[in-house]
């Protein structure tokens, strides 16, 4: 990748530019103003004062929180599309793996709606733009999951996840889907990690934290979903990514555990995960594991900037970015809903 010397001769303009969204990140005053307003037209006059200038301006009231959603992902698709149509190797191949897990979320999708009998033409526009890909068209004219799996095999850029992960397109039922989907992510995150390694420098010191912390948060949730299922110790162990802090000995506790406060002992044994469970709780003022995750989640990314001459600050924005479109969409979604007692339950970034 080159080393702050070379740096900058293919990918310092690419990073000049990311810095320059990232600065456009919504501030707590800005959320201060968003959660004030009233009602959706409200909010969107308070956007059009933000770095997102006119997004909503040709969209007529009444506004409905679907819509704002879908333009703030099409305004993150647009940014990232930008960058990497225009960047060279080994940034363009880096880029393309942040989008394998979107991916792996669309096919997942897919194959879950064929196996209930829906047409891939009604699933398409439920897809993540940032998992579409060239060959989405071959896989859409399938009209069964295992002409579906062959695409799959064939013509995507999971193909080598997928060979890993299955074998046969008899193993494709409901029953399997999930399992499906952690195995994909294991073997992708696995994937991204080594590469990373490989790249070395400042992006290995940057992006192997996250990828690990992103493996321990499935590892954890994986832990969690599998109580009262029939699923095998082993075959849980078997899911978990391996590239965590957990890795060993915190995964085979993890496999054993019983029920979430068994969990709670086992993540406080780690001190990485010693202050997760801090505030979480069925209260009214308690915080969901699911936010503390995404609250630690952003600390990393947002520490990804305070280093140069790396692609970490790449994932990092799109991360934060979906972080500030949840927070939107929370916000918009009390505020249609005329109920803003949880308003301010959103995760701040800067």
């Amino acid at each position: 990748m080159g080393d702050m010397t070379t740096f900058n001769i293919d990918n310092g303009y690419f990073e000049g530019i990311v810095r320059g969204y990232r600065s456009g990140i919504l501030k707590r005053n800005d959320y201060h103003n968003l959660v004030e307003c009233e009602t959706l037209d409200d909010l969107k006059l308070h956007l059009q004062g933000t770095d997102y200038g006119p997004l909503l301006a040709n969209d007529p009231s009444p506004l409905i929180v679907q819509t704002i959603d879908e333009r703030l992902k099409e305004r993150l698709v647009h940014e990232f599309t930008h960058i990497r149509n225009q960047c060279l190797q080994p940034l363009a191949q880096f880029l393309d793996y942040m989008t394998y897990g979107y991916m792996i979320d669309n096919i997942i999708l897919l194959i879950t709606g064929t196996l209930r009998n829906r047409p891939i033409a009604e699933l398409l526009p439920r897809c993540h733009p940032l998992g579409q890909f060239e060959e989405l068209a071959t896989i859409s004219i399938a009209q069964s999951p295992a002409e579906l799996f062959n695409a799959v095999m064939v013509d995507t850029p999971l193909a080598p996840f997928f060979s890993e992960c299955v074998q046969d397109e008899n193993d494709l039922d409901e029953m399997n889907i999930e399992i499906l989907r952690n195995k994909l992510y294991k073997a992708y995150l696995e994937d991204f990690y080594k590469f990373c390694e490989k790249l070395g420098g400042t992006t290995a010191d940057v992006m192997c934290p996250i990828l690990a912390f992103e493996a321990d948060r499935r590892a954890i949730t994986i832990t969690i979903n599998s109580f009262r299922t029939d699923l095998l110790k082993d075959d849980i162990e078997n899911l978990y990514p391996t590239c965590g802090k957990l890795y060993p000995e915190g995964l085979k506790f993890l496999k054993n555990a019983e029920d979430r406060e068994e969990v709670r002992r086992i993540c406080e044994k780690f001190g990485a995960y010693k202050e997760l469970y801090n505030g979480v709780g069925d209260g009214p003022n308690d915080k969901t594991l699911e936010d503390k995750f995404f609250e630690e989640e952003v600390k990393l990314l947002a520490l990804a900037f305070e280093q140069q001459f790396h692609f970490g600050v790449f994932y990092a924005f799109v991360k934060l970015k979906e972080q500030e479109n949840r927070n939107i969409v929370w916000i918009a979604e009390c505020i249609a809903q005329k109920n803003k007692n949880k308003v301010e339950n959103y995760i701040p970034i800067f």
